[in-house]
């Protein structure tokens, strides 16, 4: 084989790979780009933020987590306005479509079901439900 031919196929070796390359990094950029956060606020009746914090620690997170509804963390808020009867949280999915379909089954598992209606039997727990969904900006540290 000559010298330039032996050039041309490393060129073109290289290309290809280089292609690769970028359609995997593209791939990756659009499956990361492609999550979806939800930030709920939860503002709880007077007296039962404990009750809802305890549902989420003993079994809410993990039924979510059964669910594809994956928990980036939770947070009380510090202003003693809010403090006693308010749950933030963040939530992160792999789409919008998957966020609503996992909402859907989650809120039909037996087992949330069932200790959800034990968790009322002393009244209803929410006053008000917040829910956005977020995309992540260029920048942030977090997508």
């Amino acid at each position: 084989m000559s010298t330039s031919m032996s050039r041309f196929l490393s060129a073109s070796r290289l290309t290809l790979v280089g292609f690769f390359v970028f359609v995997g990094l593209t791939a990756s950029a659009a499956v990361a780009q492609s999550r979806v956060f939800e930030l709920r606020t939860y503002h709880c009746k007077e007296g039962k933020l404990e009750t809802l914090k305890a549902n989420f620690r003993d079994f809410d997170i993990r039924i979510l987590k059964r669910h594809g509804i994956e928990s980036v963390g939770y947070w009380v808020p510090q202003d003693p306005a809010l403090a006693s009867n308010t749950l933030v949280f963040l939530l992160v999915h792999p789409s919008r479509d998957a966020a609503e379909k996992n909402w859907a089954e989650f809120a039909k598992d037996p087992e949330f079901v069932r200790l959800a209606a034990e968790s009322l039997k002393n009244g209803p727990i929410i006053d008000k439900i917040e829910a956005m969904y977020l995309d992540p900006a260029d920048f942030s540290p977090l997508k």
